[in-house]
């Protein structure tokens, strides 16, 4: 469980919280889409329409079954994107520009970026006023931090000067195993105040829920993993309210 889950389910969290939010799945497996019940095999306008030019932000916005959330969608045409956009001048800015003409109606925008380092998640890094990192606590995961937060550092200097980063997130944490104690002590001497006091177990019911096309708020809002993201989505509040 790590970008794709904590997406949709902080995501959803936000909006549960009374918070007005919106969903971007940037992801061409379009799996935040099915995540929050939409059949991405449908979608007529999605994210890719939107990047092209071949509709408005507003017509690509949809409903979900979740109060207060809202989905641009994604599908496998998002695939065709980095070719189509290969030749087209200020490629790189083409999200950020589509954000700047949506209404000023959503606290909380969540992006869903592709799971590789592409022309679509540097849109994501350039259009994101900040990134929360999921990071599974298991040794290869710590291995692939160090190179994500200078690959931050780099877009940041470079494309994005107003890029920071929310904080780390520790998820599939088992407290009964010592591997997750001592990832988690890692990287909370690494990154102190950066790491949300928030974890996310490993949670049976969070793994299933994606299958049922529910956040884990609607699928089981009583398990350790609904509770789990409840609590981020406080703490995240909560943070905002101290650094607005």
């Amino acid at each position: 469980m790590g970008k794709t889950t904590t997406a949709i389910n902080l995501a959803a969290s936000l909006a549960a919280s009374g918070r007005p939010t919106l969903l971007i799945d940037l992801d061409p497996q379009g799996n935040a889409t099915s995540g929050v019940g939409v059949d991405k095999d449908s979608v007529q306008q999605s994210i890719y329409h939107v990047l092209l030019g071949l509709c408005q932000v507003g017509t690509a916005i949809q409903s979900t079954a979740v109060p207060n959330l809202k989905l641009i969608a994604s599908n496998r045409d998002l695939v065709g994107a980095e070719v189509e956009l290969l030749h087209e001048r200020e490629r790189e800015f083409r999200l950020k520009r589509v954000l700047e003409r949506l209404d000023r109606s959503y606290d909380f925008v969540i992006i869903d970026c592709p799971p590789s380092l592409n022309i679509l998640t540097v849109n994501a890094l350039i259009a994101a006023h900040s990134v929360l990192i999921p990071l599974q606590c298991e040794y290869f995961a710590m291995e692939g931090l160090g190179e994500l937060v200078r690959t931050l550092q780099l877009i940041k200097s470079r494309l994005n000067p107003g890029l920071e980063r929310e904080g780390i997130l520790l998820t599939m944490y088992d407290k009964r195993n010592r591997l997750s104690h001592q990832v988690g002590d890692e990287v909370r001497r690494l990154f102190g105040v950066l790491v949300f006091e928030t974890v996310i177990p490993r949670n049976v019911r969070l793994s299933e829920c994606p299958s049922f096309g529910q956040p884990i708020l609607q699928y089981d809002a009583r398990s350790a993993g609904a509770e789990a993201y409840v609590a981020l989505a406080q703490e995240l509040i909560a943070r905002r309210r101290s650094n607005p």
